[in-house]
């Protein structure tokens, strides 16, 4: 460990559970790298990830944005594609973005199919699928209305999934956010969370819930206000 992080680490009390606002000024402050460090929350659910009815999965638009640049790349057809075009998509196209994608081309961030593609983009899905970037309905990025789809990944939408070790791994902004954007889009998304619970989750569903900037230390968070 370097001698900043070791410093960063000192002002962080071992074991203690952090109110929101106090956890959100820490991460900002332990947040020193020379660029603007993204902030991302790790929780822990008393889930089983390997029973499909303990599956916790979703989107939502975090209020203030991730911060990032979000490059789509919408696969469809038509008027589709005409709207998802007018509505900034970076890339547009149908089997021609299949072939270039089978052939290494990954210069995007989320891709948004309409229904009726989901045929051609099957044979993506070794490609895609460990990659986070196969689209699926539950995220919304399967979809008839492709505009607001990519309206809504332009604005900071970001997806939440179950690992295999049943931790939800999410950005929620930069450390220049400020304690208070970063603690609404931290409250909006374990939120969404807490509503997605399945109803076979059996006792103390959420474990524990943490917080780091890219490179500094975890702060433990007190989310039992959102319970």
């Amino acid at each position: 460990m370097s001698k900043k992080y070791k410093a960063n680490a000192a002002l962080i009390e071992k074991g203690k559970l952090y109110d929101i606002p106090e956890a959100m000024a820490l991460v900002c402050q332990t947040a020193t790298a020379k660029f603007d460090e993204t902030v991302e929350i790790h929780i822990r659910l008393g889930v089983d990830s390997r029973h499909a009815d303990q599956q916790v999965r979703g989107a939502i638009v975090l209020p203030n944005g991730t911060g990032k640049t979000v490059r789509t790349l919408v696969i469809a057809k038509g008027d589709k594609a005409a709207a998802a075009l007018a509505a900034g998509a970076d890339y547009v196209g149908a089997e021609d973005m299949v072939t270039k994608i089978q052939g290494g081309w990954f210069e995007f961030d989320v891709v948004i199919a309409t229904p009726d593609m989901m045929g051609v983009i099957g044979r993506l899905g070794k490609v895609l699928g460990p990659k986070g970037l196969m689209p699926n309905p539950k995220a919304g990025t399967v979809t008839p209305d492709v505009a607001k789809a990519v309206a809504e990944a332009k604005a900071g939408k970001i997806e939440y999934r179950l690992d295999k070790t049943n931790i939800i791994h999410c950005p929620i902004g930069k450390a220049s956010f400020g304690p208070e954007k970063l603690s609404e889009n931290f409250e909006s998304l374990v939120g969404a969370v807490i509503k997605a619970k399945p109803a076979a989750a059996k006792g103390q569903y959420i474990k524990s819930c943490v917080i780091a900037s890219t490179m500094g230390p975890g702060i433990k968070v007190n989310y039992a206000k959102l319970m």
